[in-house]
């Protein structure tokens, strides 16, 4: 009989077996094929595939004795773990219980080895994947897309779309134009979509009437053609030291140190004043460099010298002996601290002219390298030792070669080309230029205003407007909305303490009115360039609608900046009349903002017609569009020559002041004919005027100015450039881009 303890004794405890698999296929209790990762988890796309005892600390301490264990046959692993009489180290069974579970030693001796390996090499590998996709998003998670549309008249428009994984709707990153690429900060780009729905709109009512609108537009191009030939000057024109009379040049100069110079210095007025009176006192031949300075200087003061531009002739002529000596093959002499005077005036001046402001972009490049070879982007305290004069002149031109690269950048949507880890040259000084002259000055407090004061303080916004630029315009950038909101908050905060700085200047002196509404517009054109890739997103879907009105009301400021009626005092409208005569960021800004307020006027009625209660509309932008008018207008007296930003402004006006007196269709394509056939009259009365000044020589059987030569082409000039004055264009198909405010004059300059 056997003894109650064997009766009550327990039968041996069978171990539990161990798993075997994933966490993942335990869970859910299906099979697990025991790779790493397992074939479950790919196919549900599971990054975290883990073993339970793969985590094991045994693991990671006792790998070298795993190691030995694993070279035994499986079965001899198993007796070490259940042999009672084994000495072995208690971690011994542990072991043994990690070489059962992994999923990678269960094969025998011959595959064991390689198993690992390859598990190792997949893991491997997936990281790999993963990193990649960290450093490298745009290989899987930007797709590329290019949409073509084609008009009658606006021919082909390549818009460039963008699309990610994430966001509810794609965005427009940039637009092509013939052998041009123009990205994100170009000023149409966020309104290309909507630009070109607007002229198939206009366009169906434009092309079906009678002749007479187009015998008249065809005149307005004639005398167009004549005006600019007779503007450009022969290439190349060799400086000469003919100057305007001396109560000319000095009215020119005063214009220019009430514009640019505020907010661009290059000059040191002191030194400037003392060879110019020298230049009228003696009868010797002054400096050919000096005279080119001087010339550029007054070409940029004829913009604002009177509302007609009267001097735009003059000071085509001036530009153009510029262009001649500064592409002179002797290289080195050009290498001063004055050529780099003579050069960045250049630029500037080319756009308030309105001579190939578009491409200002590339000289900008030729511009930065000669002075980086000067050494200008380094701080003079790292060089040899130079007078306080010296040093601060390198300081103020580098500044103000910075504000060119970055405003160049802006308008055309090119990269800004240069970081901030690329110079070490400090801000300017806050010295008046008669302190400069002096022994040991001490700058004035940065309260106390000098002529330098809002270029120092435009200064402190560079950091953040070139990483704006950078974050729209570089290749790598593919800016999120969240990221566009975090930048809207830095630019709002660092313009705060910019617009309380200038309070201060105003409250103690006068700083130029040009300054002031100059240093608004450029602030405000940042920020509206950040949201206007979401502007057409915005009239669709809600999470956009921030873009929408921040787009909308910087539109509105800008234009209250830009526009300023005739009635202004002389003081105060230079501004506005160096937008008006002349081209560049500050011009295409205001095309821009008058067409975004049209745009949202437009649509707001349109929403209104599937509404029960409509919204009344704003009255400040519905004022904007009667402004825009008149401003268009006396762009053409101004000596604008392209017709077609005329046309098209009062056709869009008109067609939004019909939707607001609920026309029938019939109604709006008999507005939209007659405006058109007022406007190409206005423009023929204008040109007549403008091509008469001086010669008649062109005149047809109508008694109307027509050069016998000319062959009408309906369709030319139609290029999407800029609708900019001065915009060069291409031989070739003509596009969309150059729909208003064209002028060919810099095609002549250049013989393109």
């Amino acid at each position: 009989m056997d003894s109650p303890s064997s009766v009550l004794a327990e039968p041996p405890r069978r171990r539990r077996r161990p798993a075997v698999s994933c966490s993942l296929c335990r869970s859910r209790k299906i099979r697990c094929n025991r790779q790493l990762p397992c074939s479950n988890c790919v196919r549900t796309r599971n990054e975290n595939c883990v073993y339970a005892n793969q985590a094991s600390p045994i693991q990671r301490k006792r790998l070298s004795q795993v190691t030995e264990v694993s070279t035994l046959q499986p079965q001899q692993a198993l007796r070490i773990d259940r042999d009672p009489s084994s000495n072995g180290p208690p971690c011994q069974s542990q072991q043994s219980d990690f070489l059962i579970n992994s999923p990678v030693i269960v094969s025998p001796v011959s595959t064991q080895q390689p198993t690992e390996v390859e598990a190792l090499k997949s893991r491997i590998k997936h990281l790999e994947e993963q990193l990649a996709k960290a450093q490298k998003p745009t290989l899987s998670r930007f797709r590329s897309n290019i949409e073509t549309s084609t008009a009658c008249i606006t021919k082909r428009l390549h818009v460039q779309y963008e699309s990610a994984s994430g966001r509810p709707a794609a965005i427009t990153r940039g637009i092509m134009n013939k052998t041009r690429l123009l990205g994100q900060s170009y000023w149409i780009s966020g309104l290309a979509t909507l630009l070109r729905d607007l002229f198939q709109t206009v366009e169906p009512y434009l092309l079906q009437e009678t002749s007479k609108m187009f015998s008249g537009f065809y005149r307005c191009k004639a005398l167009a053609r004549t005006i600019k030939a007779r503007r450009a000057p022969k290439w190349p024109t060799p400086p000469s030291v003919d100057l305007p009379p001396k109560d000319l040049a000095d009215k020119l100069v005063e214009c220019y140190f009430q514009t640019t110079e505020t907010i661009y210095p290059v000059i040191h007025v002191p030194s400037f004043r003392t060879e110019y009176d020298a230049v009228w006192a003696s009868d010797s031949e002054p400096r050919m460099a000096f005279v080119v300075q001087l010339k550029l200087m007054l070409a940029i003061g004829a913009t604002t010298y009177d509302q007609q531009f009267s001097l735009r002739p003059l000071a085509y002529q001036w530009v153009y002996e510029a262009q001649t000596w500064l592409a002179e093959p002797d290289f080195k002499s050009r290498l001063t601290i004055q050529s780099l005077q003579i050069h960045i005036l250049l630029l500037i001046a080319r756009e308030a002219t309105g001579i190939g402001p578009t491409l200002v972009w590339i000289s900008t490049g030729e511009l930065l390298r000669t002075a980086v070879n000067m050494g200008l982007h380094r701080d003079p305290k790292h060089l040899p030792h130079a007078t306080l004069l010296t040093a601060e002149m390198r300081r103020r031109l580098w500044n103000t070669i910075l504000e060119v690269c970055l405003q160049s950048s802006l308008t055309s949507g090119g990269p800004p080309m240069i970081t901030l880890d690329d110079f070490d040259a400090d801000p300017p000084g806050n010295f008046n230029d008669e302190q400069l002259m002096t022994a040991n000055p001490e700058p004035s407090p940065d309260t106390t205003f000098t002529r330098i004061s809002i270029a120092i303080a435009l200064r402190k916004t560079l950091p953040l407007r070139l990483t704006i630029i950078k974050f729209l315009n570089d290749l790598s950038s593919h800016g999120t909305y969240d990221e566009t909101l975090r930048l809207d908050t830095q630019l709002r905060t660092s313009y705060k303490e910019l617009y309380q700085t200038l309070q201060i200047y105003t409250s103690c002196t006068s700083p130029p009115p040009f300054a002031i509404r100059a240093v608004d517009v450029l602030i405000q054109r940042y920020l509206s360039s950040l949201h206007l890739p979401y502007f057409a997103l915005s009239l669709h879907d809600a999470p956009y609608a921030f873009s929408r009105k921040v787009v909308v009301e910087t539109a509105l400021k800008i234009w209250r900046s830009t526009y300023q009626s005739s009635s202004s005092s002389p003081t105060s409208e230079a501004f506005t009349r160096f937008v008006t005569s002349g081209a560049g960021l500050f011009r295409t800004t205001t095309v821009q903002a008058s067409t975004v307020i049209a745009t949202e006027l437009r649509f707001q009625l349109q929403e209104d017609h599937q509404s029960l209660d409509p919204v009344p509309l704003r009255p400040d932008l519905v004022r904007v569009l009667e402004e825009s008018k008149t401003w268009t207008l006396q762009c053409m007296e101004s000596g604008e020559t392209n017709t077609k930003g005329y046309l098209l402004t009062h056709a869009l006006v008109a067609q939004v002041q019909g939707l607001m007196r609920g026309v029938t269709e019939q109604e709006m394509h008999d507005i939209l004919v007659k405006t058109a056939d007022e406007g190409v009259q206005t423009c023929l009365r204008i040109l007549e005027g403008k091509a008469s000044e001086g010669q008649a020589d062109y005149t047809d059987d109508a008694g109307c100015l027509t050069p016998s030569n000319f062959t009408p082409d309906l369709q030319e000039d139609f290029d999407f450039d800029l609708l900019m004055p001065g915009a060069i264009l291409n031989s070739g198909d003509a596009e969309l881009m150059n729909w208003m405010f064209c002028d060919n004059a810099v095609q002549e300059t250049y013989g393109l």
